[in-house]
């Protein structure tokens, strides 16, 4: 297809996208940064830098297409296991990142947000982090959530002790725990819920990610590895999203 071509179509897809039902949520597991770049025969860290640019892609579409909440994978709580030289890497790309897209962060009114563990990331990583998330917390526009050193369980464990903490001082009775006091006690307790989920990559699970916030999301996965996910595939999945049928344990009046 010729570039002029494939430009009008993705031009289109953004129509159709905002159009139908725009996920007030989405959620992504940017997977498969190492899997490109050793089929390559690259270094694994160049995956990493590749992906990059999708994640520059995926949060200027979603400002784009009038996206509220959009999170991403960045850092599990398990990637630690990881040899120390490609964690230095990610270090070093995730600090890279903060400083220089700041620029593009403010340009696109983007709010960026942080959720996961603060005390296994590095003192200089946490200053970058929070001069950007302080910089653009005034934006109007989609808030960028990185979801880094972040573990489902672990976060559900958290909440758990949080609330038991406060049921023992008598600042929350027992009887009135419910679904709401779990999710206001959860690093997303500010966010809408999840209504689509996008794994690039080809596994089909959910690897610990927002492991109750996902109760009802609509998934869309790819086999292509994240340094190869285009806009048009980014848009595609929304398209895809508003044309399914969200029941949330019910059925459709037409049913």
């Amino acid at each position: 297809m010729p570039e002029s071509s494939s430009l009008d179509h993705v031009d289109q897809l953004i129509r159709d996208a905002k159009a139908g039902e725009v996920p007030r949520h989405i959620a992504i597991i940017m997977d498969g940064n190492g899997r490109w770049a050793q089929s390559r025969d690259l270094p694994r860290i160049e995956g990493h830098r590749h992906g990059v640019s999708t994640v520059r892609m995926v949060s200027e579409t979603a400002t784009e297409i009038g996206v509220d909440t959009l999170t991403l994978y960045c850092l599990s709580s398990e990637n630690w296991k990881r040899p120390q030289a490609e964690l230095d890497f990610l270090m070093h790309l995730l600090e890279q990142y903060l400083i220089e897209e700041r620029k593009a962060i403010m340009e696109q009114g983007l709010r960026l947000q942080v959720i996961g563990r603060r005390d296994r990331l590095p003192e200089n990583v946490l200053q970058q982090m929070d001069r950007t998330i302080s910089m653009s917390e005034k934006n109007p526009g989609t808030r960028l959530v990185l979801a880094i050193d972040y573990g489902g369980r672990d976060e559900i464990t958290q909440a758990v002790r949080k609330i038991a903490d406060k049921v023992q001082s008598g600042e929350i009775n027992i009887s009135a725990i419910d679904e709401k006091t779990v999710s206001d006690h959860l690093y997303t307790s500010a966010l809408p819920e999840v209504d689509l989920l996008i794994r690039t990559g080809g596994d089909l699970r959910v690897s610990n990610f927002l492991l109750w916030q996902l109760s009802y999301a609509e998934f869309w996965m790819t086999e292509k590895c994240w340094p190869e996910f285009t806009k048009e595939d980014f848009v595609s999945a929304m398209i895809e999203f508003s044309t399914r049928q969200r029941r949330f344990g019910g059925l459709n009046v037409n049913e």
